[in-house]
């Protein structure tokens, strides 16, 4: 059971508190260090001083403005890997899977998987609704994209995804004693981890119906398949296709892509279709593939101790 290998490192609440403290702090604060110097040497040097992530872009130079903002979660990796091994003394294994290893295969699966139905919707788009877009490629810039991409986005979303769905799924799951709480816990913290991007004030709240259901839909595949590797390559494909295909200008992702949305940002298809479409889908595919049964007691059953649960197991 995935929850239950929190049990092998040291688990008290206070251990969870204290390391949530040194993550949040590694990662906000000592993580955007570097972003803050760099954007305050070049305000004091223009004399321009930005109030809005567009305007943050345009000062910096989008691919070194993208490659600073994910420099954080770099920094916030590294505290989430320290509070493990120095705080819980749990092995980083036991946080990923409750496999004997990471299996490559099922982040490798969800990643070209979600990549292909991300981009033949964004290519539907494109083609259904032309005027809405602007060809925005740029070779250097592009090259230079891809590379920081292909780097930092794989590590960014992983931190995400150890940090809510591990870290903080087995911490809430081993204090509540169950898997329900976790689940919904760490979803609508995962919304709520957005609440400050820009597509919640240009479009409103509507859109966090797609955070927190994307962080529900990752919460049912992490607890299903016992494991993260699945949500791993989902968030990474997810996070990939959306630099380097399609910026915008009120979006969080301010890149050199493919293509500008030039349209005015509204509450859409595009919101609600991935939650109550898309993902119940590919849950279907996913339980088909890898044969997920008792769908049940995996997403709202108890959570005890390995001797507990040998004990209740020979009643």
């Amino acid at each position: 059971m995935y929850i239950e290998q929190g049990f092998k490192g040291l688990h008290e609440l206070w251990r969870y508190a204290v390391g949530v403290i040194i993550i949040f702090f590694g990662w906000q604060v000592i993580g955007a260090g570097p972003l803050v110097l760099v954007l305050i040497a070049k305000a004091i040097e223009s004399g321009e001083y930005p109030s809005d992530i567009a305007e943050i872009s345009n000062l910096l130079g989008s691919n070194l403005f993208f490659f600073l903002a994910l420099l954080t979660f770099v920094i916030g990796f590294l505290a989430l890997y320290l509070t493990l091994k120095y705080v819980h003394g749990q092995s980083f294994i036991s946080l990923s899977t409750s496999r004997k290893s990471i299996d490559w295969k099922r982040v490798i699966f969800t990643f070209f998987l979600w990549a292909a139905i991300s981009g033949i919707f964004i290519g539907l788009d494109i083609f259904l609704s032309p005027e809405d877009y602007v060809y925005n490629f740029q070779p250097g810039p592009f090259l230079v994209l891809l590379l920081i991409a292909l780097i930092l986005i794989p590590i960014q979303t992983s931190f995400e995804e150890y940090f809510l769905r591990g870290y903080l799924m087995q911490g809430l799951g081993i204090a509540a004693k169950n898997r329900w709480v976790p689940l919904i816990g760490t979803s609508v913290f995962f919304g709520l981890l957005h609440i400050f991007n820009p597509e919640v004030a240009k479009i409103g709240y509507g859109v966090m119906v797609f955070y927190i259901g994307t962080g529900l839909f990752l919460g049912i595949l992490t607890l299903m398949d016992e494991g993260l590797e699945l949500a791993l390559g989902f968030h990474a494909a997810n996070n990939l296709t959306a630099a380097l295909l399609v910026t915008a200008e009120w979006t969080a992702f301010q890149t050199n892509s493919i293509y500008k949305d030039i349209s005015e940002p509204e509450i859409g298809w595009e919101v609600f279709a991935p939650v109550f479409i898309i993902y119940p889908v590919m849950l279907l595919i996913l339980s088909k593939k890898y044969g997920w049964t008792n769908w049940k007691e995996r997403l709202t059953g108890k959570v005890l101790p390995p001797g507990d649960l040998d004990d209740t197991l020979k009643i």
